[in-house]
């Protein structure tokens, strides 16, 4: 196994960073573009990602830590920030993600001692027993696949420009 909770960590404080110095300032055209009907831009991956340090990784963090009592968690709306339609830029969502998931990590650091065992277990109202390492790399994953994904929304935004370019461009050949 490769889980270190040290180096999930470090990809975990650097993600809104890295959102924020990829996506703020550009126009319109970035942040809205799709790869089709009923998938996601830009700014609505941000949306997602800010409801799931809301209501998803912490939550699930303290079920598992807890001794006694349901360890079942609550489902997770994946869908929810698509219901609610906020006025706020691209940089105010930047920064209210990083503002929780500083809030997130201090929670972690305070939840996770060196007697913490990793094996412990929640339910998931759909995979059965999840163990805490599990949850930890699922949060770490999480963030590196909404990264990928809004890459591959936006090149996928001149897919048809590049012209024979698109031989070399292998984000656009998925």
């Amino acid at each position: 196994m490769n889980f270190q909770l040290q180096e999930a960590i470090e990809l975990l404080q650097r993600t809104p960073k890295t959102l924020e110095n990829f996506l703020s300032g550009l126009s319109a055209g970035w942040l809205q573009c799709r790869e089709g009907e009923g998938t996601w831009n830009a700014t609505e991956v941000i949306e997602h990602l800010i409801e799931a340090e809301k209501t998803n990784w912490i939550p699930k963090l303290e079920i598992i830590l807890q001794e006694h009592g349901d360890k079942t968690f609550p489902v997770f709306d994946r869908f929810s920030h698509l219901k609610e339609h906020s006025g706020e830029t691209i940089e105010e969502k930047l920064r209210l993600f990083q503002e929780l998931r500083e809030q997130n990590l201090a929670k972690l650091n305070h939840l996770i001692g060196p007697e913490t065992d990793f094996e412990w277990t929640g339910i998931h109202p759909a995979f059965g027993p999840v163990k805490l390492r599990e949850l930890l790399s699922t949060w770490a994953v999480h963030d590196l696949t909404h990264i990928a994904q809004i890459v591959r929304v936006m090149a996928k935004r001149y897919k048809e420009d590049v012209g024979p370019w698109i031989e070399y461009l292998g984000i656009l050949k998925k």
